[in-house]
């Protein structure tokens, strides 16, 4: 690829927040621009479950738990990838975009994949495993672009 197509949607995500951006010139030259923005704050598991009742042990008394600690931080994680998959598609369903590259890291690209509607996937041109989230948006356009022409 020899860069940011024209028009191409941009998607920016780690496991709380998302960018969605456009880029409005040519590959040669990007300009992404901001076109949404979306925060879901994704506290530590400790944090959501300091007001969890104690675990129950098995009746046998054998002092095995009978249920497994749920990491409430990683399952926020995913279920933000789902949802983005799911705006994703309801995006390209009513023709929002025509080429879509991802941007995030390696476990948020994975879930965001399994999740991934066919009409997606027939749009998707290129991702990249990195999280630049908090990057400013000159910085996102030319790691992205830089990315693409090496790939």
């Amino acid at each position: 690829m020899t860069g940011i197509p024209h028009d191409a949607l941009v998607v920016v995500t780690d496991s709380e927040k998302v960018l969605f951006l456009r880029n409005r010139t040519d590959a040669q030259d990007p300009n992404l621009a901001v076109t949404g923005k979306e925060e879901e704050p994704n506290p530590p598991d400790r944090a959501q479950t300091e007001n969890l009742r104690g675990r129950q042990s098995e009746s046998t008394g054998s002092g095995v738990y009978a249920y497994d600690e749920t990491d409430f931080h990683e399952l926020q994680k995913e279920r933000f990838a789902a949802d983005l998959a799911e705006k994703l598609y309801a995006l390209a369903h009513v023709g929002a975009f025509e080429r879509l590259i991802l941007v995030a890291p390696p476990t948020i690209l994975g879930v965001i994949r399994d999740e991934m509607h066919k009409e997606v996937e027939d749009k998707l041109i290129a991702t990249i495993d990195k999280t630049l989230t908090n990057h400013p948006r000159d910085k996102i356009e030319k790691i992205v672009a830089e990315t693409l022409k090496t790939a």
